[in-house]
């Protein structure tokens, strides 16, 4: 007897309305952030969506295609908005308030896809299915050292800076925030990138008058 199913008896692809597709994957999102990308089953995803294992094979065919979703849509719409600062024509001070507010935003937005971008991306730009997230890392790096280079030869930046290790300092203070933001708090996202902006670029010592 044949191991596999034949094609006319496996379970058709069902196309869900926009607005379901979207929660479904939402669900998926903050139980791979919670759990851990391996230790998520798709029965743990189908019961927090309330509906059993096999009813979310109709609109997915496997967590991956899931996980991979829900990181394609969080990077499309961080270059979305990154690239529209990038090419704003901005000063380099300018420019890193606009990319630190823009990454708030897109905590704001895609909090779970974050939390699984920080945890997973290293392991899982090792398959081919998931080599953009190393495309993407290599572009963000680009884009946030040439700033920074940028702003110590216009003087804008102290000319002793270690151009490394503020971007690996910014970029690690900013996407941690991840762990604790809650959409609808009490601070915007714009509040807290315009503190953190503060305390990044004009230190939080008070200056002698």
């Amino acid at each position: 007897m044949p191991t596999n199913k034949p094609t006319s008896q496996k379970k058709p692809q069902v196309t869900a309305s926009p607005e379901r597709r979207r929660e479904l994957l939402d669900t998926a999102a903050e139980v791979f952030a919670a759990q851990g990308y391996n230790a998520t089953t798709v029965r743990k995803i189908a019961d927090a969506a309330g509906m059993l294992a096999g009813s979310l094979y109709y609109h997915f065919d496997s967590k991956e295609s899931m996980l991979d979703e829900i990181l394609s849509a969080f990077l499309t719409e961080l270059w979305d908005g990154y690239d529209t600062v990038l090419a704003a024509g901005l000063g380099p001070r300018e420019t890193i308030e606009a990319l630190v507010t823009e990454s708030f935003r897109e905590i704001d937005r895609h909090r779970a896809a974050v939390a699984i971008y920080q945890k997973e991306s290293r392991t899982l730009s090792a398959q081919p299915r998931f080599h953009y997230l190393s495309d993407s890392q290599q572009k963000f790096e680009k884009a946030w050292l040439g700033t920074l280079e940028r702003g110590v030869e216009a003087k804008v930046f102290r000319a002793d800076l270690d151009i490394r290790l503020t971007y690996r300092f910014v970029r690690d203070t900013v996407w941690v925030a991840a762990s604790w933001y809650r959409p609808g708090g009490q601070h915007s996202p714009e509040e807290i990138a315009r503190q953190y902006l503060s305390m990044v670029l004009d230190g939080i010592a008070l200056r002698p008058t």
